[in-house]
């Protein structure tokens, strides 16, 4: 394949999310890694691309496509947050402990990251999210510093989200990101709004370590908008319905897996 046939795939594969990461990329051309990542400098120095850890992103042009004003895809928040609940509540437990005292983590929007929230307390943290959901949990607690993104509030999942290409982060680092998922499977972590996964993708490119908090019936939806691959996520938080052939091979790409009780 030439490489100009290559590049105009590239972008083809980037204009739905804004991302592709570099196992997509090597799925779908069929050529090295050695040549993928030519193909990727070349885009870059034209600025039709920023590549970032993990794969690539459409660089940023006043043409950038606008939040839209509908509602997001999936399951409203107050409808999903009573499913599977007791596992829920163990995995966010497991996700608080390996927080230390002091530090900055960011934790994206779901019911399951909710449930890290009241371990938080006394913990003295900063927590970067886009969910006011995660803002009421945290305001009683006196020692943690709150940040929050601008953008557009999406009433059905109370969450903050900018436009894909839109820098709307404060200046902050944090080691770790606490991120849950519509769906998850070996292809990789799915979404099923794109305009959720343009800005998880923000989160994912600012974090040390990601960390992946699913109850085990996410594992049964194999179908959504893919915000990574596995190969960018660090930890795994699940309950014990986690398939043994999903656990083996989640374990087989380095990830560590947790399983809350």
């Amino acid at each position: 394949m030439h490489a100009a046939e290559r590049e105009r795939l590239i972008i083809e594969a980037l204009r739905p999310t804004g991302f592709v990461s570099y196992r997509e990329l090597e799925a779908q051309l069929e050529a090295s890694p050695a040549t993928i990542r030519r193909d990727l400098t070349r885009l870059e120095e034209e600025g039709q691309i920023v590549r970032v850890h993990g794969g690539a992103k459409l660089a940023e042009t006043d043409d950038t496509p606008t939040a839209p004003s509908f509602s997001l895809a999936g399951t409203p928040f107050e409808q999903s947050i009573g499913q599977n609940l007791a596992a829920k509540q163990a995995i966010g437990r497991a996700a608080a402990a390996r927080c230390q005292p002091g530090e900055g983590v960011m934790i994206d929007g779901g019911t399951t990251t909710l449930q890290m929230c009241h371990h938080l307390d006394g913990k003295d943290l900063q927590v970067l999210t886009n969910s006011l959901h995660i803002v009421n949990a945290l305001l009683p607690q006196a020692g943690t510093r709150i940040l929050v993104p601008s953008g557009t509030v999406f009433r059905e999942q109370n969450i903050i989200l900018a436009a894909a290409g839109e820098e709307s982060m404060p200046r902050f680092h944090a080691p770790k990101l606490f991120m849950g998922a519509a769906a998850v499977g070996l292809q990789g972590v799915m979404q099923a709004d794109v305009v959720l996964v343009a800005a998880e993708r923000r989160l994912i490119d600012r974090a040390e370590e990601v960390i992946l908090l699913v109850d085990s019936s996410k594992f049964e939806s194999r179908s959504g908008t893919i915000v990574c691959g596995l190969d960018e996520v660090d930890v795994l938080i699940t309950d014990a319905g986690l398939p043994p052939q999903l656990h083996e091979a989640f374990a087989a790409r380095g990830i560590e897996v947790v399983i809350a009780a």
